[in-house]
């Protein structure tokens, strides 16, 4: 049987408590399941089986959270990654910066909480790092 390579999905959250984090929790991994779901559904490998997905078994909003995704995805044979997030998220602590991989940022910016910014700061976090591998997804 073939290993293929997967993708991880992150779902991303403001990790503030006190109710904050905590009204986000299940909107954030509906959205991570949401994005898994399209994949699977639509893209296939060359031998025809669809494309696997591998989702963060918690929401990320903090440092110890984004490393225990990125062990779970090397153990995973995940090639790349797509951060969610429906909420403003402290890109420095929770995106994935491994420049061996592609990365990709997907965010609604329709909520009170906007994550229109969280590429923006991803992206110039990775470039102080100097890690060209974060895409926009629009």
């Amino acid at each position: 049987m073939i290993q293929h390579p997967r993708i991880g999905i992150r779902p991303t959250i403001d990790g503030r408590r006190q109710g904050v984090r905590e009204s986000l929790e299940v909107q954030t991994m509906n959205m991570a399941k949401s994005v898994a779901a399209l994949i699977e559904s639509t893209l296939k490998y060359p031998d025809g089986q669809p494309v696997e997905c591998v989702i963060s078994p918690s929401t990320i909003g903090r440092v110890p959270e984004a490393a225990a995704s990125h062990e779970l995805f090397k153990k995973s044979n995940v090639c790349a990654t797509i951060t969610v997030t429906p909420c403003w998220c402290y890109g420095s602590e929770t995106m994935d910066m491994s420049p061996d991989i592609p990365h990709a940022i997907w965010g609604f910016n329709g909520t009170e909480r906007p994550g229109g910014c969280l590429l923006s700061s991803s992206s110039c976090f990775s470039r102080s790092k100097r890690n060209s591998s974060i895409r926009n997804l629009r």
